[in-house]
């Protein structure tokens, strides 16, 4: 069986890529601020991740067919200055629950996240820049998809700041 993956870099604006200082970034932060009510970048990038990640989980209702279905819930938190935490939940339909917290140590990682979509399958995944692994799956939405990868490139890029 082939498996064709879309692979995207971003942060992507109609095609381009945005750099970090640019007017752009200025604006997408500042609006971030605005919608959040949010005194830092930090806080409200971190609003909107969680945000995006709520509003795209996957969950079972979208894996008709599947052989394991399964929601997929996540929280980000900053533990500690250059670290961001990942709280994973992962829901059976029989009720049973594994949570699995995971941090994530920013200093020296390319902050431009990837995340993959394939045709087939219910799901997106946004790449660790460690290993390459899935970070985070999400329902398969690719603009969703673009806009997590989006601010999860400002949040660790905003991290490594200190």
């Amino acid at each position: 069986m082939v498996s064709l993956f879309c692979t995207f870099a971003t942060p992507l604006v109609a095609g381009e890529s945005v750099e970090f200082g640019s007017d752009e970034s200025a604006r997408y932060l500042s609006g971030l601020r605005e919608l959040y009510l949010a005194s830092s970048d930090r806080e409200a990038l971190l609003a909107h991740s969680n945000e995006l990640l709520d509003t795209y989980a996957l969950r079972v209702a979208y894996q008709v067919g599947q052989a394991n279905p399964q929601d997929f819930l996540y929280t980000l938190s900053v533990a500690t200055p250059g670290e961001l935490r990942i709280r994973e939940e992962v829901r059976a339909p029989s009720g049973g629950v594994a949570v699995r917290n995971r941090s994530l140590s920013v200093f020296g990682l390319d902050p431009y996240l990837q995340y993959q979509c394939p045709p087939q399958g219910p799901s997106c995944s946004i790449s660790s820049p460690v290993d390459g692994l899935p970070l985070v799956v999400i329902l398969r939405d690719s603009k969703g998809a673009e806009e997590l990868a989006k601010a999860l490139s400002f949040l660790i890029r905003n991290l490594q700041k200190g």
